[in-house]
């Protein structure tokens, strides 16, 4: 058994800075604990690729971006390893070089509680722990490709975005009462209530009378970003563009420095996603879990221009079998997507309503309130 001795119990959260949603969803996560349960835990995040893991897998991290643009590679690798008995083949064959790692944190890191958002990690932890452990909690920040190694029958709890996710985990043998429903979880600002979109607009300085299309590139600029919004800035069409280009200076100036017909209001990384996405009309992004979540919460009918294969496949699939939005990997599709939707408002208004029926809101604060109810009947 892995236990801190504290006045208050202690939630260990096992992340990795492979791709930004794990760290985003450890985050989300902490921050309901501190806003609807203030003073009840302690809480700690670890990368444990970063500060755990041995040759070669502690480069992880920085090799993450220049493996995601291998897209052919990545999704080999993804198929690969995926599957019931393929994914525990490869942790059997890997447990004996990990092992002294793996057990080696939990016995440098007591806690009252473990919080997995990452599916890497999950089975070797739970060897180490051995029998007699502290409640393990998995919650699984892939929308709907979920891969297998997220799923492991001696977690205490895991805790699915989408209802696909968790009968996938029941398909591969999981209890189906410790595997739940509850929601990718999301910074509680998505969760507060959102002004009018006209006084958001008056705020924002957009107009009025325009259907507004939100671009999002993510924290890093990612996609083809650059070319949709110019595409689009000189299509003739009648909409004004808001674009996201996050920390993608190069970007940021070559949009600020193209010639756009279209009225287009251009940010760096921003603060405020709930305020511009219930400001929008229109989101634009790749298909990432973390920002169609949040886009279903504004309710927002989405276009997908790209993809990470592999655990982003399902994405594109879930949003176009509930007609929630559409799959354009090209320029033109986006364009094309757009054309139609000006031209037929009620299509653009019944996709809207939608988005807005798969929100989950409430998908931290439900997380947070499972995490207290099990370490205190712990």
């Amino acid at each position: 058994m892995t236990r801190k001795t504290a006045d208050k119990p202690h939630i260990l959260f096992l992340f990795s800075d492979t791709g930004g949603g794990h760290r985003s969803a450890a985050k989300a996560i902490i921050e309901a604990l501190e806003i609807y349960h203030p003073g009840k835990v302690t809480t700690e995040m670890l990368d444990f690729f970063v500060e755990y893991a041995p040759p070669p897998f502690d480069m992880a991290v920085t090799t993450y971006a220049p493996m995601a643009q291998v897209p052919d590679l990545w999704e080999l690798g993804y198929k690969l390893s995926n599957g019931k008995w393929r994914g525990k083949l490869v942790q059997d064959v890997l447990w004996p070089y990990i092992r002294k790692s793996a057990e080696r944190l939990v016995t440098e890191h007591p806690c009252d509680l473990f919080l997995s958002v990452h599916p890497i990690i999950n089975t070797p932890i739970l060897r180490a722990l051995g029998e007699d452990h502290a409640p393990y909690l998995v919650v699984i920040t892939d929308m709907v490709s979920t891969h297998a190694f997220w799923y492991n029958d001696k977690a205490t709890l895991t805790m699915t975005p989408t209802e696909v996710a968790r009968l996938r985990g029941i398909g591969i043998g999981m209890d189906p009462k410790r595997i739940v429903l509850v929601g990718q979880p999301i910074a509680d600002k998505f969760r507060q209530p959102s002004p009018p979109k006209k006084d958001l607009r008056e705020m924002l300085g957009w107009p009025q009378d325009q259907t507004v299309a939100l671009i999002v590139g993510g924290g890093e600029g990612m996609g083809p970003v650059e070319e949709t919004v110019k595409a689009i800035g000189q299509s003739g069409m009648d909409l004004a563009l808001a674009v996201i280009a996050g920390h993608n200076e190069t970007l940021k100036t070559n949009l600020e420095n193209a010639d756009l017909e279209t009225p287009t209001f251009i940010y760096g990384f921003v603060e405020n996603m709930p305020d511009l996405m219930n400001a929008a009309d229109i989101l634009l992004t790749k298909a990432g879990p973390g920002t169609i979540s949040e886009g279903f919460i504004a309710g927002l009918p989405l276009i997908l221009y790209s993809k990470m294969p592999g655990q982003e496949d399902g994405n594109v699939d879930y949003v176009l079998n509930e007609g929630a939005g559409v799959w354009a990997p090209t320029v033109e599709d986006v364009l094309t997507t757009l054309r139609y939707w000006l031209a037929n408002p009620d299509v653009l208004k019944e996709t809207a309503a939608i988005s807005k029926s798969l929100g989950r809101p409430d998908a931290s604060y439900d997380i947070a309130q499972k995490i207290i109810d099990t370490v205190y009947r712990a």
